[in-house]
């Protein structure tokens, strides 16, 4: 089948982007829309559920008239979202009983110390192949069970609704007809057993959720249901590949096979390896998750979550005025002093794999008289590097891989010297397509393959270049071992 396109939402923490591709796969049109970020005097981090939705409806219709196309031929979508973001609505009115807690919020940081202290960390770990933490979604549900005006006792008749963005836009979209998730965004919960693939009773006992309160877990190339986009289109298309934001870029990238690896530098950053159809449970502070299910299919990946990356550079920009754009960081830090010893460790929400610190503060070590602008942007652009090797590194212990390859994406892999210093500090080749919009193609793939519109011969849509390691390797352990100098001193305060 020619001349038709196909339509993926990608709602990330920041935005939500809609774009266009055609019947080989190529991008026609894209349009994004921000939303705003709720930050309380606490540093709780919320979004406003009903924003998210109608800047969904926005964009599709914004990314449409963009590309010129009939919309007639668009004949299925995808979706990618951002992960752990928890929201919490009532099945009758199908109106919001509170705002978002996103991933970044550890508000339910002492109902996590709560349940450690009850002893069931370990327990949780081995069931949901996560370390408990107040980023994933069973924390967030339990707080708006205990802080939400009447949310115990809707969820308990039947009539709240708990469920990550993905879930949200289906039941949205749907008019209500379709309350389900993809496997890869339940794996995220804390809530799914990775053994059975179900919701596990035990984990939600312990957490307080009723099952009853969650949305039904489906393939990622199932069918989820239908929708106009609030009569925008003539007919309805089906809602046909759903994946969470960072499982989107590894099937864009396609690293669907065991050994693969991709970098998604966001907001935040995830790193992921595909391990294949067996879960490798981490003893390095990693995550183990589902990949996704396809076709009754599972595939596990091991992965780091980094909570600071790209909002380092906003931080930067927002709360130090050292840079107008983020264009600036990589001039700024080829300028600097490179023998300055500066590191920035960007705690400011805790740290995240391989440490798990919720409690963790930002610091910066090792300046000395003749720091100044330059060195601190540098040291601000390399923590984004250190971090994410500090995950790659405990990857290769987990696995044994050599991991010599990262297929990366997102708007940070324009910055030249991060990429080069990525490549020289891990010491290993950077892959980076032509396109930014990983996650969003990567649904969109999902979507039309299970629309039997894509085969694989899509990928040809996606061309790479690369950076080479050019860096000595005493050089390379020196700043490795003054990065980590840097991580310790933050630790020690604790």
């Amino acid at each position: 089948m020619n001349n038709f396109y196909v339509l993926s939402i990608d709602q990330s923490t920041q935005g939500t982007k809609a774009v266009i591709l055609n019947d080989s796969g190529i991008i026609q049109a894209r349009h994004d829309l921000p939303h705003k970020q709720i930050i309380n005097e606490n540093g709780w981090v919320s979004h406003d559920p009903e924003e998210i939705y109608e800047n969904v409806i926005k964009t599709v219709k914004m990314v449409v008239e963009k590309a010129g196309i009939d919309k007639n031929r668009i004949l299925c979508v995808g979706i990618s979202n951002q992960r752990e973001t928890t929201v919490v609505w009532d099945k009758k009115t199908g109106k919001p009983l509170c705002n978002a807690i996103v991933w970044q919020c550890n508000r339910a940081k002492d109902i996590c110390e709560r349940i450690k202290k009850a002893g069931y960390e370990n327990c949780i770990a081995a069931k949901s192949g996560l370390k408990l933490s107040p980023y994933y979604p069973a924390g967030k549900m339990t707080w708006f069970m205990e802080n939400v005006p009447d949310v115990d006792k809707k969820a308990d008749d039947g009539d709240a609704a708990f469920g990550t963005i993905d879930s949200w836009l289906v039941y949205k979209l749907t008019k209500g007809k379709s309350y389900k998730t993809d496997y890869s965004n339940a794996s995220r919960t804390q809530l799914l057993n990775l053994t059975t693939l179900k919701w596990d009773e035990q984990l939600c006992d312990i957490f307080g959720i009723p099952v009853k309160a969650l949305p039904e877990i489906c393939d990622s190339n199932s069918v989820f249901g239908e929708t106009d986009f609030e009569g925008y289109l003539e007919k309805p298309i089906p809602i046909c590949g759903v994946l969470g934001d960072s499982h989107g870029a590894l099937f864009g990238h396609n690293c669907r096979k065991e050994g693969s690896i991709k970098v998604t530098y966001g907001t935040g950053s995830s790193v992921m390896l595909n391990t294949g159809n067996i879960p490798i449970f981490s003893k390095h502070g990693l995550s183990t998750s589902l990949a996704w299910v396809i076709d009754g299919k599972a595939s596990y990946v091991l992965e780091g979550n980094i909570n600071y990356t790209g909002a380092v550079i906003s931080w930067l920009k927002d709360a130090l005025g050292l840079i107008q754009s983020a264009k600036e960081t990589a001039e700024l830090s080829k300028r600097a002093n490179p023998n300055d010893g500066t590191y920035l460790v960007p705690a400011f929400t805790g740290l995240g794999a391989p440490y798990w610190k919720s409690e963790a503060k930002a610091i910066i070590a090792g300046m000395s008289r003749s720091t100044g602008k330059a060195e601190l942007v540098k040291a601000a652009n390399e923590s984004i590097a250190y971090q994410i090797n500090d995950v790659i590194l405990a990857m290769r212990k987990d696995t044994g891989l050599e991991i010599s390859e990262l297929c990366v994406d997102g708007g940070p892999t324009r910055d030249d010297y991060l990429m080069q210093f990525q490549s020289d500090i891990s010491d290993a080749d950077i892959k980076i397509p032509n396109i930014e919009e990983l996650s969003a193609t990567g649904a969109a793939f999902l979507a039309g393959m299970s629309a039997n519109l894509y085969d694989d011969t899509v990928y040809n849509a996606i061309s790479y270049r690369f950076y080479h390691s050019k860096m000595n390797s005493q050089v390379r352990n020196e700043k490795v071992d003054g990065w980590k100098a840097a991580v310790n001193m933050l630790l020690s305060k604790e």
